[in-house]
């Protein structure tokens, strides 16, 4: 793929090209943060864009509304220089949700979905949510000897099985539906299987849009049908990208954090015994994302008008928020990180994973955080 004619202004010899396998997460995060708050960094794929590093500028640059989320603006795109079989695309170009408008247009989504995810439809699932809980629990060894691949038996199909049963997901479509997130994620999905591939996706969550329209429920997808403003419905389209959107930042962050967690626990015996103790309450998620944040990056923030911000930016060039350098630039400053409060409900899980993660030369890179 050729990027010709990009605007992101003669920084080309000194970009920093993202490593697409993460193999020293740690070290890319210090390159990135010491490249300045406003770094020049190539994506997997050739894709130059601009990544925000440093906290301050972060927060700055994510409440300004001139930052947009139309890939049209996008000048790379508008010049056909980012391929539709672009291994990222997935991430850049998800479709009609509240992820991708603005304005007036991300009001009427927000409050359209806000009437179907209520704080009561997700109290409900706390039951559903426990018992899936101590289902895959159940099916770990018992032996205190065993090693587990906490991935794989525990942190990928609990969000996931959460997920689908929040939206009415047939539970026989989810093996496919891993292998298919894997290759969404992924940057190194051939460029043949990119577009079949979020062509199956999309299809899965439409054949359950249309089951729920010809027989609703009590679910998530049921309840977008019947959102309604002053006689206003969102579109199929709308809603099949919504529910896109929620099964891949529902599932695909969970399983990083509960990886983050179970593995800092493992490295904090004292932590780790609070927890088994039960004297901790509920700082699990902040706690873990404080030292190990499970989104890396946000995509794709596009700036609209010419100007100045941090430093001139020019019109229709792409921001990466990377997430990881910006809250690591944080905490360098004298953010106390060290110490975790975990959740009693976390003690059996961390029980009976313990073993597994009594060593860091057992636990797979990719585990740790995947992008």
């Amino acid at each position: 793929m050729t990027t010709t004619g990009i605007e992101e202004t003669g920084a080309q010899d000194t970009r920093i090209a993202l490593d697409p396998f993460v193999s020293d997460l740690d070290g890319e995060s210090a390159r990135l943060r010491a490249a300045g708050p406003l770094a020049a960094v190539e994506l997997p794929g050739g894709v130059p864009v601009w990544a925000v590093t440093h906290h301050a500028e972060a927060r700055q640059l994510l409440t300004d509304p001139r930052l947009v989320k139309d890939i049209e603006v996008w000048g790379a795109w508008r010049r056909g220089e980012i391929p539709a079989d672009w291994p990222l695309i997935g991430l850049a170009n998800p479709g009609r949700s509240m992820l991708t408008v603005d304005g007036a247009d991300h009001r009427r989504m927000r409050t359209l979905v806000a009437q179907a995810l209520t704080p009561r439809r997700v109290e409900r699932m706390r039951e559903r949510i426990t018992e899936f809980t101590e289902s895959l629990l159940d099916r770990l060894p018992a032996d205190a000897g065993a090693v587990v691949d906490l991935k794989a038996a525990f942190a990928y199909p609990l969000p996931m099985y959460v997920v689908a049963d929040l939206m009415g997901i047939d539970e026989a479509r989810l093996p496919r539906l891993k292998e298919l997130f894997e290759k969404f994620f992924s940057t190194q999905t051939p460029p043949a299987e990119v577009l079949a591939t979020l062509t199956e996706l999309a299809g899965i969550m439409a054949d359950t849009v249309a089951a729920k329209r010809a027989e609703p429920g009590d679910d998530l997808t049921s309840a977008l049908i019947l959102a309604s403003e002053d006689g206003d419905h969102l579109t199929d389209e709308e809603i099949v990208s919504t529910l896109q959107l929620m099964v891949a930042a529902g599932h695909e962050t969970t399983i990083s954090l509960i990886v983050n967690a179970v593995l800092h626990l493992s490295l904090h015996p004292d932590q780790r015994t609070l927890v088994l103790s039960g004297e901790a309450i509920a700082t699990v998620p902040s706690s873990s994302m404080s030292i190990a944040q499970p989104v890396w990056s946000t995509m794709a923030l596009i700036i609209l008008p010419p100007g100045p911000m941090i430093v001139r930016i020019w019109s229709g060039l792409t921001l990466i928020c990377v997430m990881r350098g910006a809250c690591a630039e944080r905490s360098a400053r004298g953010n106390d990180n060290a110490s975790f409060i975990f959740s009693s409900t976390c003690r059996r899980a961390v029980r009976a994973c313990d073993n597994a993660f009594s060593t860091t030369s057992r636990v797979r890179p990719e585990i740790l955080m995947s992008i």
